[in-house]
């Protein structure tokens, strides 16, 4: 560990000493967070939009319905992703001690977790989302009733 007398050149003063201090307390204050990157983030963008396109399908509602209909889907599928992303980070957290034991079969058991874990919250994304689909048909009807709006102000 460095000393924390140190002093690095252009450092502000103390910075040394409450870097010393806060890697003191790392076991019980340090967490690494489980995060969905790259393909993965991805993948989950996709299946929520196959997923969000097939409940509105079953409600009748297809392309072409609305010209917002894609900006929709788009938006809500990176939402329910979100969910998922965030739910993942939020249960998992690992202490420093954690990460420095974690090797062989309790990495294998982590997995095991991990594939829980995203099972559950796809899961409730998608109950989240089919709760609320009947709602989206109802704007749908009330937006193409609505007067056409010619951009002027009265």
């Amino acid at each position: 560990m460095p000393d924390p007398t140190d002093r690095k050149e252009g450092a502000e003063p103390g910075a040394s000493a409450l870097a010393f201090e806060i890697l003191e307390r790392a076991d019980r204050d340090l967490a690494f967070v489980a995060r969905l990157t790259g393909e993965s983030q991805y993948l989950l963008v996709r299946h929520f939009q196959v997923f969000i396109e097939g409940e509105l399908a079953k409600q009748g509602i297809f392309y072409g319905a609305h010209p917002l209909l894609r900006p929709f889907v788009e938006t809500h599928a990176r939402e329910l992703s979100d969910f998922v992303i965030n739910g993942i980070g939020l249960q998992h957290q690992f202490g420093l001690k954690a990460i420095e034991t974690l090797n062989g079969d309790p990495m294998h058991l982590l997995r095991i977790d991990m594939w829980d874990s995203l099972r559950s919250h796809i899961e409730d994304a998608q109950r989240h989302f089919v709760s609320g689909v009947g709602g989206l048909q109802r704007m749908l009807v009330e937006i193409e009733g609505a007067p056409a709006t010619t951009g002027k102000r009265p």
